[in-house]
């Protein structure tokens, strides 16, 4: 008898994975998905090792395979270990990050009266006799359904007792399949032609018209037809068709369909296009990498409009061309309709699609079919580095510097980056991270040698050589001193003015969403702020409400301040929302379009306001930082900034580092045209090192400047931090459990000798309370907090973020 090692599905199995008996006459393989007893119940599994002699004394025996097909490979097993040892993550987190969609099905828990069995309804305790009551007829209920009527609390004390009683059986079941292949109905001739137009007559002479007009249609087009388009067409009912089917003249099968994401597009191919002699070394070096087939990671260093898409496409047919593969990914949903349409413009009914906007049937079908080998390229953000593409070749990771490659709210919290030049490692493939504005930690890493540095210092698009963007620093604070109280600067409305008059396109950045930032009464100051999260609760124009840009709960503007009775109420600062009514009244003949996410209302609405806009039906385009990143439009000859400082105070080492990054993105989207371009910034702080460098396009002088202040204290890449955040609803437990993991993480590195280890906090959490559970957190720095920590217990209720993007 051998025996498995399984990564189970269960939230309470924290270890990395458990020992199961093969079963005489049961075949399984590494990466299989299987069912095992675990407790009580029988939960879903995957097989990561094979071995004669198991990790326990005892073990009990797998139930059975779910597939028989292996879901994952061994790559991919390797793979989801490293990423749980390295981000301190259970192992089954890791495995379901490349499990087909809808993969993962939760235990549901059901009571049903216990045969034979009576009770005395009077000596029974109220809870208890509602839990028996809700039985009802079909004397079954689920644990769910119950946990509503009592809450979970009173549930779950008075079925355990009515279970020790022996007047409930507690029984398990697997929730319904999330999703399925689609299928889809055709009927189909059985007889010739000749013979079904032969029975059409005689059905024609019995006034019998629609089952004649069927056989007509059927033998005129001598192939399958879809049961729907054939009812539509004919008028044919189900009896009608039942009858033609007993009489052996037609039959109805159903096929399995693919759903298809980018089904009914438009596609104009494109050939490659002529490369500067930049551009062809920098290709000529990457190709070389994909050539060599050994692992190999690239920073392409950029600037906005370089070049560096076309660079990833010649790339990419490189691949191709060795019999590989590739991933493209992109930081932001919003980006993949462009990215799809230059991809699959070159690489024709190749490219796949993988993002959280589209069906649970279109992305489990898209995973089918790259699993397949169906597709050269696979397109989408972070999430589609996890999809199952054979003969992987190259990675591509676009404006990488962005920290939405980050998983923040998940475990495992892994970087995408990290991530893909891991895979890279152990298939063999090229890497390649391109960005204007990198990451200061890739960069470090690229001039120490552990990355291959490639630049592209100069444009191409549309004419070789065409300059960045023209860009001026306008100081708010001397606006105000001049009389402008408008959130125009008189600079940005004049030259706003110019460009729509001229036919020219205009994009304003206001990385804050909402009309206004926050609700306060002029009498007492008091500010409206969200019961569950304890922040600030943002105006929302659009709705007439205030929402939480946390917790999305949302309430009615007070005719009245809640602690005063005053009626002075005032709302302060700006968001897109009152930016976009300040655009209208202060640029009347503009036709306006907003950006945020408050505006998405469909998977398809980022690929609408794009085209809108590029089409040119509107002249100046509002957002947040979505319409910052790679977008192309050559008719945007002027970007406003409306306030550089809305991220630039904020409590975070690498704060300055991303207003930078923005503040240049965004300027790059001006002047990608013959017409040029020009940027206003506007700023309160015209001095501050980071709006200065993006001003003047000067990377070199920022990432001195920033490594710096890193250097100094001992922040990445000089070291490694490691978040610990503790949640509870109670405050005082909170800073308590908090102060306890500090005294635990102290005696450990004193006890183990680490000199290189030191400790930030116990402190209240930059967001102290969020969705009604207070936060305190540990930040943990060090050359190798990792292994520091992994030997360390960690309790419920903590959350470990390995090399967090943000503190």
């Amino acid at each position: 008898m051998g025996y498995a090692e399984v990564s189970v599905n269960s939230p309470i199995a924290r270890r990395q994975s458990f020992s199961y008996a093969i079963p005489p006459g049961l075949t399984v393989s590494i990466g299989q998905a299987v069912l095992v007893p675990f407790g009580a119940k029988v939960l879903q599994g995957i097989v990561i090792e094979l071995t004669e002699v198991p990790a326990v004394a005892e073990t009990r025996e797998i139930s059975g395979v779910i597939d028989i097909k292996p879901l994952l490979t061994p790559i991919q097993i390797d793979w989801a270990r490293w990423l749980s040892e390295y981000y301190l993550a259970p192992l089954w987190d890791a495995v379901a990050l490349m499990l087909p969609p809808g993969f993962e099905r939760r235990v549901l828990t059901f009571f049903t009266s216990a045969p034979d069995k009576t009770y005395d309804a009077d000596t029974l305790p109220p809870d208890q006799l509602a839990v028996l009551t809700a039985l009802g007829k079909n004397g079954k209920v689920g644990l769910k359904e119950l946990g509503k009527q009592l809450g979970q609390r009173r549930t779950q004390a008075a079925t355990n007792q009515l279970v020790n009683r022996f007047l409930l059986v507690r029984s398990y079941e697997f929730e319904p399949v999330r999703v399925k292949p689609k299928l889809v109905s055709y009927i189909n001739l059985l007889v010739s032609p000749v013979q079904a137009l032969a029975e059409a007559e005689i059905f024609r002479k019995k006034r019998s018209v629609r089952p004649a007009g069927l056989l007509e249609l059927l033998a005129g087009d001598n192939r399958p037809l879809k049961l729907v388009e054939v009812k539509k067409k004919t008028g044919m009912t189900a009896p009608a068709l039942k009858k033609l089917a007993e009489r052996k003249l037609v039959e109805i099968k159903q096929k399995e369909t693919w759903r298809e994401p980018l089904s009914g597009r438009q596609m104009v191919l494109s050939l490659p296009l002529a490369l500067t002699p930049g551009q062809q070394s920098v290709l000529d070096t990457v190709k070389t990498g994909i050539q060599a087939g050994q692992p190999s990671v690239f920073l392409l260093h950029g600037v906005t409009g370089s070049g560096k898409t076309e660079i990833y496409l010649q790339a990419l047919a490189e691949a191709v061309k060795q019999g590989k593969r590739g991933i493209m990914l992109v930081p932001e949903i919003s980006l993949t309709p462009q990215t799809i349409e230059r991809f699959t413009a070159r690489f024709p009914e190749r490219v796949a699609v993988l993002h959280s906007h589209l069906s649970l049937g279109e992305q489990f079908d898209e995973w089918q079919r790259i699993r397949n080998g169906e597709f050269d390229v696979v397109i989408g953000p972070r999430s589609a580095l996890f999809a199952p593409q054979p003969d992987l070749g190259l990675i591509v990771i676009d404006e990488e510097h962005e920290w939405n490659y980050k998983q923040s709210e998940n475990s495992p919290r892994y970087h995408t980056r990290t991530a893909a030049i891991r895979l890279g490692e152990l298939t063999g493939a090229t890497v390649v991270l391109g960005s204007a504005t990198p990451d200061v930690e890739s960069y470090y890493r690229a001039l120490s040698g552990d990355y291959k540095l490639l630049e592209l210092p100069e444009r191409v698009t549309p004419v070789a050589g065409t300059p960045l963007p023209e860009v001026e620093i306008v100081d708010l604070k001397q606006e105000l001193l001049s009389g402008n109280r408008s959130i125009f600067s008189r600079s940005l409305a004049q030259k706003t003015g110019e460009a729509v008059s001229s036919g020219e396109q205009v994009m304003f950045l206001l990385n804050r969403r909402g009309g206004a930032t926050f609700v306060q009464c002029r009498r007492c100051g008091f500010v409206m702020r969200c019961r569950r999260c304890d922040i600030s609760l943002t105006y929302h124009t659009d709705e007439n409400s205030l929402v939480c840009h946390q917790c999305n709960r949302r309430t009615a503007v007070p005719a009245v301040c809640p602690r005063c009775a005053s009626r002075r109420i005032k709302f302060v600062g700006i968001g897109t929302q009152k930016l976009e009514q300040a655009a209208k009244e202060a640029f009347p003949e503009a036709k306006l379009l907003r950006w945020d996410s408050d505006v998405i209302r469909g998977k398809h609405t980022n690929e609408e306001i794009l085209e809108t806009f590029r089409s040119h039906q509107a002249d100046i385009l509002i957002g947040t930082q979505m319409i910052a990143k790679g977008l192309d439009l050559p008719l945007v000859t002027l970007v406003g900034v409306i306030n550089a400082d809305t991220s630039l105070n904020l409590p975070d080492f690498r704060a300055g580092e991303r207003t930078f990054q923005l503040l240049s993105q965004v300027a790059g989207r001006a002047g990608r045209g013959l017409r040029g371009g020009r940027v206003v910034i506007q700023t309160y702080e015209p001095e501050n090192y980071a709006v200065k460098a993006a001003a003047r396009h000067d990377y070199a002088s920022f990432y001195e400047n920033e490594m710096a202040y890193r250097r100094q204290l001992y922040n990445p890449p000089f070291s490694r931090l490691i978040s610990l955040v503790f949640t509870h609803i109670n405050e005082i437990r909170c800073r308590e459990e908090a102060e306890k993991m500090k005294k635990v993480l102290e005696a450990a590195r004193d006890t183990r000798g680490i000199a290189d280890i030191y400790f930030i906090g116990p402190a209240p959490a930059f967001m102290h309370r969020l969705r009604g559970r207070y936060r305190w957190q540990i930040i943990i720095r060090g050359y190798n907090p990792t292994q520091f920590l992994t030997p360390i217990d960690i309790p419920r209720g903590w959350t470990v973020d390995v090399d967090p993007v943000g503190l």
